[in-house]
């Protein structure tokens, strides 16, 4: 069933034209979807084989975006995961792929030259909190460097809107539960987490001094159908499926607030839609994208034994150094913004993920 209403008479920044944008309204069961209807915006997604940018491309083609997706398709992971993701993009007539890095100056300079990027949404980073002890300099190449470029080259050609991935680790071992946007955040327990802290700050000056408008989006345990393999969720059912121990931090006495990859992009879509912060914001905001469950780790783990059929052998161990002992997002303020709530329970989640998992690993249960 379909219901239809006009939104409001646009202005990109980019042009003194108006686009008119139609937003749409999908019903599915209780949930109600907005879908982007304009065929004119052209969006740049820096790491679009990456989890969260695969499902976000995907999304914006389905709906007559026009997607320019660059990503390195680095060996941090398997790579045959990202070819696979990169292809099914390929099957859409709107979608253009350039292999390279975002520190790559150069680069990323002739794209914007080249395309008359409406937003840009920069997902690219090196990931993981235990690699970046072991791995320090590719996180600040990544995370730093080419989120430099990105903001110079989104200034320079007068972006109106720049997206871009933080993370819940910012938070740290911070003692309000849950996590509030609106608590302070200068305790980092990784290298990971200060560059994502990092690019707030950075975001926060270019908004500031050049008035571009930027939006942080600090992500809670995404997981899903074609998630990261370095990841607990993926990790654990491999490891189930093939009968070896998992390793389990901090003797499983921790919680996680996981959100579901549907809930996520549908959280981005509706920020998209609602345009860019405004000079009352400073230009800038920050959100958390999470599902304001917190889940116990055990119970996290029972659940993937009743999806794969089989016990999981655990490996007990102390807390592991940069992690944190529990996750738990405020979604208030994005809940108020975009008028929607991450609504997908962990049971209903770990359902859809291990049944991909399956089908993917050609696993019969």
């Amino acid at each position: 069933m379909w219901f239809h209403s006009y939104l409001h008479i646009f202005s990109s920044g980019r042009t003194s034209s108006f686009k008119l944008h139609m937003i749409c309204y999908r019903l599915l069961g209780k949930e109600v979807i907005q879908i982007i209807q304009n065929t004119n915006r052209l969006i740049f997604i820096t790491g679009c084989a990456g989890f969260i940018g695969f499902h976000l491309s995907r999304r914006l083609l389905e709906e007559g975006c026009q997607v320019i997706g660059i990503d390195n398709i680095n060996d941090y992971y398997d790579v045959t995961l990202k070819y696979d993701r990169l292809n099914m993009l390929k099957k859409y007539q709107k979608f253009h792929f350039v292999k390279g890095s975002i520190d790559n100056k150069e680069l990323v300079e002739s794209l914007f030259e080249q395309y008359q990027f409406e937003i840009v949404i920069n997902l690219a980073a090196q990931a993981g909190i235990r690699y970046s002890i072991e791995n320090p300099e590719s996180y600040i190449q990544s995370n730093l460097v080419g989120f430099a470029n990105i903001l110079e080259c989104c200034k320079h050609h007068k972006i109106s809107h720049l997206i871009y991935a933080s993370s819940s680790s910012v938070y740290g071992n911070n003692k309000h539960i849950p996590s509030s946007i609106y608590d302070r955040v200068d305790h980092p327990i990784s290298l990971y987490a200060a560059t994502k802290k990092a690019n707030e700050l950075m975001a926060y000056t270019y908004s500031h001094t050049f008035k571009l408008p930027t939006t942080g989006l600090r992500f809670f345990t995404v997981y899903g159908p074609w998630g990261r393999p370095d990841m607990a969720l993926f990790k654990f059912s491999n490891a189930i499926i093939n009968q070896q121990p998992i390793e389990v931090y901090n003797y499983g006495n921790m919680k996680r607030d996981f959100t579901y990859i549907d809930d996520v992009v549908e959280s981005v879509m509706r920020i998209i839609n609602n345009g860019p912060p405004k000079v009352s914001d400073s230009f800038y905001k920050i959100y958390n994208i999470g599902n304001h469950k917190p889940v116990k780790l055990d119970y996290f783990i029972q659940l993937i034994e009743l999806q794969l059929g089989k016990k999981a052998i655990l490996k007990l161990l102390p807390m592991n150094p940069g992690e944190v002992l529990e996750t738990y997002a405020d979604i208030e303020q994005l809940v108020n913004d975009i008028k929607y709530r991450p609504q997908t329970s962990i049971e209903e989640g770990l359902i859809k993920f291990t049944d991909w998992f399956k089908d993917y690993k050609n696993i019969e249960t």
